[in-house]
């Protein structure tokens, strides 16, 4: 009686194995380097650099402004210029790129380099605007609990920092807002990079961008405090300094991002059915 035989001809298919997130031992003197290594990269490309940094220097005008005409609202939106920053930066990690494989930087190929990766970075955007809106509110209701009579003016919230009569004011605003800052940085410290290098999604990255801060606590703090101080510099002389602290800081993150993610390695090739006999 006839048995019937499976098709041996028939290929066996799988969905593809993606490799592993791999993080690399970061050391003390890391940021540092890619400091260094930022500054090269604007060097080699300046004409990208000014475009880049002129944007950053626009926004720090903007905050300016704020400051001066809507001081509650401020913190709010240096989140938002949060939110912005490393978007704005992709074109600078895409130079970095193309600088890494050889290539010539152009400003048109970092302009649009963020269109094959639009899902990813919906997703993405999506979480950080959730937190930029739960900033900025927080923002609001510490002005509210400590200025009951009204929202102060821009003197009167110089004012309210300087005056050590405040100091309670002054600790809790910090305090919400390096919450809300700590999550944007852990978030964000690699995950974008890490999309436009292997366009994966934005949870995988997401992930990979705090396991980074929890697994190199120190050298992160480190990371964030340097990135913090060249920017504060920057905003003396009307924020000039970001012409050329914002493509620096763009460049090295894109070398933090190297660092700290090891290089893929090609993932198993599925494995093929035995053919049957005869």
């Amino acid at each position: 009686m006839p048995t019937a035989m499976s098709d041996s001809s028939a290929p066996v298919t799988s969905a593809p194995v993606s490799a592993p997130v791999t993080l690399n031992p970061l050391r003390w003197p890391d940021p540092v380097r890619w400091l260094v290594l930022g500054a090269r990269d604007m060097m080699a490309a300046p004409g990208v650099a000014l475009f880049y940094g002129t944007w950053f220097w626009g926004m720090a005008l903007l905050l300016g402004w704020v400051f001066q005409a809507r001081p509650e609202y401020t913190m709010s939106f240096a989140s938002g210029c949060l939110l912005v920053g490393p978007f704005l930066a992709m074109g600078l990690y895409d130079t970095s790129r193309r600088r890494e494989q050889g290539l010539a930087p152009d400003l048109g190929e970092s302009l649009t380099c963020w269109d094959r990766h639009l899902g990813s970075m919906g997703m993405l955007v999506l979480v950080l605007v959730v937190l930029e809106l739960l900033w900025g509110r927080a923002s609001l209701v510490v002005f509210a609990v400590f200025f009951n009579t009204g929202m102060p003016s821009t003197t009167g919230v110089v004012q309210a920092v300087f005056n050590p009569g405040n100091w309670q004011f002054v600790a809790v605003y910090l305090l919400v807002g390096s919450v809300f800052a700590a999550l944007v940085f852990s978030s964000m410290v690699v995950s974008i990079p890490m999309i436009l290098d292997r366009d994966t999604d934005a949870l995988t990255a997401g992930i990979a961008s705090m396991r980074v801060v929890v697994e190199n606590p120190g050298v992160m703090l480190l990371w964030g405090l340097l990135i913090t101080a060249l920017v504060a510099l920057s905003l003396f002389a009307w924020g000039a300094g970001l012409l050329v602290v914002g493509p620096v800081l763009g460049h090295a993150s894109w070398h933090a991002y190297r660092a700290a993610v090891a290089a893929p390695t090609a993932p198993l090739a599925p494995a093929q059915a035995p053919q049957s006999a005869g």
